[in-house]
């Protein structure tokens, strides 16, 4: 079963999650060397790894007594062209729009 959307952004709404996807766009890594910048348990970061796991982010595969984890940019596709729906729409320029009611409301 493929993972849903709301699987995929809620493994990507914790910044220590982003981040260890970022460490993996490089290469593959160990388990420890994935936990090694953070300042936490190796346990704490099983459990993020478990996250990105379920959600399809990343695969995690034993090599003799080394556990390895690889990401899989393939999971993302769901949810960029989701997010790519909104790209249609034109930024706001909040001064621009301020200046306007500033002329248009500066009468009253």
């Amino acid at each position: 079963m493929a993972p849903t959307l709301d699987t995929v952004f809620a493994a990507l709404a914790d910044p220590t999650r982003r981040a260890i996807l970022q460490m993996l766009l490089e290469d593959d890594m160990a388990v420890t060397d994935v936990a090694d910048p953070f300042d936490m348990s190796l346990a704490a970061i099983s459990k993020h790894l478990g996250v990105l796991t379920n959600a399809g982010l990343i695969t995690q595969e034993k090599r003799g007594r080394v556990k390895w984890c690889k990401l899989d940019p393939d999971a993302m596709k769901g949810a960029s062209v989701w997010m790519q729906g909104f790209g249609q729409f034109e930024p706001i320029n909040l001064d621009a729009f301020e200046a306007f009611l500033e002329r248009e409301l500066g009468g009253e």
